[in-house]
């Protein structure tokens, strides 16, 4: 047999090794969301109400800024706070986690959220520099389980629970160059996506959790300067 060909199975096999060592259970504070009737209906009405003030608090002229990610992020968050105690969730991450945004119950969670019917170009990572991202591919492995929320605004999108077991299975099954998107050369995409092909598998996995929610707007009366007008008045 030849040398490469050795080589190549002794890495698969090792590979196999290492996913099979980090296997770990479901989380089972995460699950207590879709099976808890009064959290799910909570998902199901507010969630969409409080992603319109997201977008509005960083919209200017029209347009909504990137910004729109981090409050999105703030209020799935709050919405563990509010499950689960302050206490139970911890929110000061340092900001070079390339991957894991809160941890509930000690546990790592990556939050992930998308607009569009067909939902594309989840950062994995936010980085401009391609020996960064040629690192990244290289090194990346899934080591977070993942909420992940797909807006559609007036049609039905979901609320997902993604296993961090099920992003590695899927991972290990079309690999890394097929799972992870990298930037174009000579462009300036702000970051390493996960592909489409990637989260089509992980939202369709029988193991991920999902909530169907109607994203219909609402009439708002909300200003977002009015809360630091009434601080400054103070």
């Amino acid at each position: 047999m030849p040398l490469i060909c050795r080589r190549r199975k002794r890495g698969k096999k090792k590979l196999h090794y290492f996913f099979k060592l980090i296997k770990k259970p479901l989380n089972k504070s995460l699950l207590e969301l879709f099976s808890d009737e009064k959290t799910v209906n909570k998902i199901k009405t507010r969630l969409p109400h409080l992603f319109q003030i997201a977008a509005i608090e960083s919209s200017r002229d029209g347009k909504i800024g990137m910004e729109v990610g981090s409050i999105r992020e703030k209020i799935i968050i709050a919405l563990l706070i509010y499950k689960f105690g302050e206490r139970n969730v911890e929110t000061k991450i340092p900001i070079t986690e390339p991957e894991m945004d809160v941890k509930l119950f000690s546990e790592p969670i990556s939050i992930k959220t998308i607009t569009g019917k067909n939902p594309n170009g989840i950062k994995l990572i936010w980085t401009v520099d391609a020996d960064s991202a040629m690192k990244f591919l290289n090194t990346y492995i899934p080591s977070c389980d993942m909420i992940l929320v797909n807006i559609v605004w007036d049609d039905e999108g979901y609320f997902y629970y993604i296993p961090v077991e099920v992003q590695r299975e899927i991972f290990k099954i079309i690999g890394k160059e097929r799972y992870i998107k990298l930037p174009k050369p000579g462009t300036n995409p702000r970051g390493v996506e996960m592909s489409k092909v990637a989260i089509n598998e992980l939202t369709n996995h029988k193991l991920t959790k999902r909530i169907s929610i109607n994203w219909i707007k609402t009439e708002i009366e909300y200003h977002p300067y009015n809360r630091w007008v009434e601080l400054w008045s103070e």
